[in-house]
């Protein structure tokens, strides 16, 4: 059997595994030493493992991942989810829908410093789910709002699923954040739009609340003051190039646990709890990484991606057709895979294809653009049925609400979703104005 053989009989085995529920960690590694033991032997696998598994953990690129995650477990310490859904729904909440808007907001806000949908989603749930019960919302509206403003958790920056994209492609981790910037935004405003969509064909699935007076509003306001002081001095810091993501995230870091222990009253326990979730996660993400790691090593030995890259440049087909078939790959591994693992195993094999193709950007613009489409595209996979891991963890909170009522509340989100992704491969100017603009070097 050919090396190029090797390497499709390691892909399809890698599939089933998953499709079995294997963690995507082990598999990688079991798929990846079988694959490499075959095409080059045990002598260069032993050397290789000996050397990777090292190296692939002491790059200074990764220590960024931690220091995100650490600073998300802070802030939700901190209490900060619930001052930025107040104060959302203080300026929201008289609307019809107004509630939901404010939770998709609250999500937003959160998510510009937590840098993970998973948390973004739980955090808020546990705030915004009383305030829609409490108002009389349907079940589908509450709970597909709160998980789809979950997913802006990944989009929004910090992102650790960009800074893993950054290191793949070797990209400027600062460009692709400011790149992420306006696409957020986008993806809030369209959530908020498909909440008064819904509302207005259904007035009863989000009923208006309380109108609060001009006072409230601006105590609101200044209550979310810290979560403003550290997006602008962590996010405004890298954009502006005063220093790195790493050390943006430590500064982060650190101010985001001043606040939980002055804010929101963090003791030892809180603190050890921070520092757990922190390390559990970034165990987790590490082990995938290494994971990809060996997978993408056999895929090397077995040509299989320049196979590819040369079979549709060579192919006549259009670059946006290529394109379009990675996005419907895309949605169809999100029914099984988590956003992590599908840029873990597709980025290596898709962007050579990419970047072989003329989408009339340069080297770097392509990056930064196909980076934010490809981010958009997997974050639907959690929202998106049978494995939407947002909606189930929302679902675990409102347990009064059917699973299939969840599923269905998520359908005008996911389809706002498929309408941003449009407009950002048409108009490639909205992720790379920023980063024009800024010029970060």
């Amino acid at each position: 059997m050919s090396s190029l053989a090797i390497g499709g009989v390691g892909f399809v085995v890698l599939l089933g595994m998953l499709a079995v529920r294997i963690p995507i960690g082990i598999a990688m590694i079991s798929v990846g030493i079988a694959g490499y033991l075959t095409i080059a032997g045990p002598i260069p696998l032993l050397s290789y493992l000996k050397t990777e598994t090292y190296w692939a953990f002491t790059t200074f690129d990764l220590s960024v991942v931690p220091l995100f995650l650490l600073m998300g477990q802070f802030a939700a310490k901190a209490g900060l989810s619930s001052a930025l859904f107040t104060a959302a729904n203080t300026w929201l909440g008289h609307h019809r829908g107004g509630v939901a808007m404010a939770a998709v907001g609250g999500c937003a806000g959160f998510g510009a410093i937590s840098g993970s949908s998973l948390a973004t989603a739980a955090t808020m749930g546990q705030v915004a789910l009383p305030e829609l019960r409490r108002f009389n919302y349907s079940g589908s509206l509450a709970t597909g709002a709160l998980a789809a403003g979950g997913t802006l958790g990944i989009l929004i920056p910090p992102s650790v699923v960009l800074i893993i994209y950054a290191i793949m492609v070797e990209s400027n981790v600062a460009a692709l954040f400011q790149a992420a910037f306006l696409p957020g935004v986008l993806a809030a405003l369209g959530y908020m739009l498909a909440i008064a969509i819904v509302v207005r064909i259904n007035p009863e699935a989000g009923p208006a609340g309380e109108r609060a007076s001009r006072a409230a509003k601006w105590a609101a306001l200044l209550e979310i003051w810290p979560v403003l002081v550290i997006f602008l001095l962590v996010m405004g810091g890298i954009y502006a190039g005063v220093f790195t993501p790493t050390e943006g995230a430590a500064i982060g870091s650190v101010g985001t646990f001043l606040i939980a222990v002055t804010k929101g009253g963090m003791r030892l326990e809180g603190f050890l709890d921070a520092i757990l979730g922190t390390a559990q996660t970034t165990a987790m993400i590490f082990l995938i990484l290494l994971g990809a790691k060996i997978f993408n090593a056999f895929l090397g030995f077995s040509e299989l991606p320049l196979f590819a890259a040369d079979f549709f440049q060579n192919a006549g087909l259009s670059p946006f057709v290529v394109l379009l078939g990675m996005i419907i790959l895309y949605i169809l591994l999100g029914f099984v895979m988590d956003s992590l693992s599908m840029i873990l195993l597709t980025v290596p094999i898709f962007w050579p294809i990419i970047a072989g193709l003329d989408f009339g950007l340069g080297p770097d613009e392509t990056k930064l653009w196909f980076g934010i489409i490809t981010l958009i595209v997997v974050e639907m996979g959690l929202i998106t049925p049978p494995v939407g891991l947002n909606v189930f963890v929302i679902n675990s909170m409102a347990k009064d609400v059917p699973m299939l009522e969840t599923f269905k509340g998520v359908v005008p989100f996911i389809t706002s979703d498929f309408i941003r992704v449009a407009i950002i491969v048409a108009f490639p100017v909205i992720t790379l104005i920023l980063p024009e603009l800024l010029a970060v070097e």
